[in-house]
Order: structure tokens, then sequence, then C-alpha cells
């Protein structure tokens, strides 16, 4: 896919999925289920073993009916290897202008994670296409609002506190997609292996979304 395409898929219906689980065995399984659900971009973040390989496996398995992206990414080099094992976006949890720079040598986006007025500012400036405001339960879309004021420029994806109950207010604040982690991806879901209460739960966070959206 083109950047301009990835970006289109990241913001419709515009909930990234965030894995991170201490094993990758069933991965494969949690992307069918959050299809099914109606979320197609996932992120695998590198604390997850074998990420790389997930990466790989659930792009060969699905294509481009679900949009793969590594999170949790420190350095260029990680970057790097995330891209060329299929990776199509590219999230950090701090800004590092390094790895923004190579998302943008391999046409990837990036959401870079920032949190102050400062660092968000940072993060736009360094070429980021989004800013992962994290973590977003600490001001929640009151303080999305109150940054936006002064920097409409900002591209905000909130991560930590978005749930189908919250999403609403995070978009209403002015967010351009919603980060969703144990709220959508639990370890008891994982641990249960309830794929049927996944797909339920990707379906509520799209469904909260579209009804914001209207």
């Amino acid at each position: 896919m083109t950047k301009p395409e990835i970006l289109q898929h990241l913001l419709t219906p515009g909930i990234i999925a965030i894995i991170r689980a201490d094993s990758s065995d069933q991965l494969v399984s949690v992307a069918e289920a959050l299809l099914a659900g109606g979320v197609t971009a996932m992120e695998v973040t590198m604390t997850t073993p074998n990420a790389l390989k997930v990466i790989g496996e659930v792009t060969a398995r699905f294509g481009d009916k679900i949009l793969m992206g590594v999170g949790s990414v420190l350095d260029a080099e990680t970057c790097r290897a995330a891209i060329l094992a299929g990776a199509e976006f590219v999230v950090t949890p701090v800004t590092k202008p390094e790895v923004i720079r190579m998302s943008a040598r391999y046409g990837k986006p990036i959401a870079s994670g920032a949190f102050t007025p400062t660092e968000c500012l940072l993060a736009h400036e360094s070429g980021a296409d989004f800013v992962k405001l994290f973590p977003a339960e600490l001001g929640g879309p009151k303080y999305i609002r109150t940054l936006l004021a002064p920097l409409p420029m900002l591209q905000i994806i909130p991560t930590g506190g978005v749930t189908p109950e919250t999403a609403g207010d995070f978009l209403d604040a002015g967010c351009a997609a919603l980060g969703a982690g144990s709220t959508l991806v639990s370890k008891e879901i994982l641990a249960s292996k309830d794929w049927r209460r996944l797909a339920g739960r990707a379906e509520e966070f799209v469904k909260a979304v579209k009804k914001a959206r209207k």
C-alpha cells in the first residue's frame, strides 16, 4: 500500500488494537478475531516475544485485510527490521527523531509518543504523522482539548484509558484515531482464548467510533 492508503486505513474505522502479550503463539487468532469485529489495524509491540515473526505471519495470512504495525520501537535499527518484516506503520512510546526519519525513508507512517506540549510539538516538527499521546488517561479528553487549542496542527492518537465508553469523548476532543490496548485485547481474553468475546469487544469499539463521528 502507498502511504496515503495506509493513513486512510489507520483513520477508518479509527481503532488501532495494541497487542502486548507474553507469548506470540495466539496472535494470528487474535488478528482473526479483531478482523471479525471490524478492527483492521493491529500493532504488535516489540516487548512481545517473536514480534517480528508475528508481523510476517499475520501479513502473509491476511494481506491487506489487516494493517499490521509495530509498537514500542525505541531505535532506528528495530524500526527498519520491523518494516522489512512487513510492518506498515510504526509506533513509539517516546519521541525519537532517528526512528521518525527511518520510517519516512521507507514511506511508512509513524505515531510518535509524547505527552507534554513541548514533546508533542517536537514529534510533529520531526516529521511524525501522528502524536501518540501516552499515557492519555492522565489528562483525558480535557487535556487533549486544551493541548489542541494552541497546537491545532497535531494529529493525536491517545493510548491509555480508551474504551467504548470514552471513545466519543476522545474523538470530540479532536483526536484523529484511537489506540486501544488492554481495554480491547486483555490478558484475560488471551489466557482464556475467548476469540468470540474479543470479536464482540472489537465490534463495541467500532460502533462507538462510528456513533461519535456521525
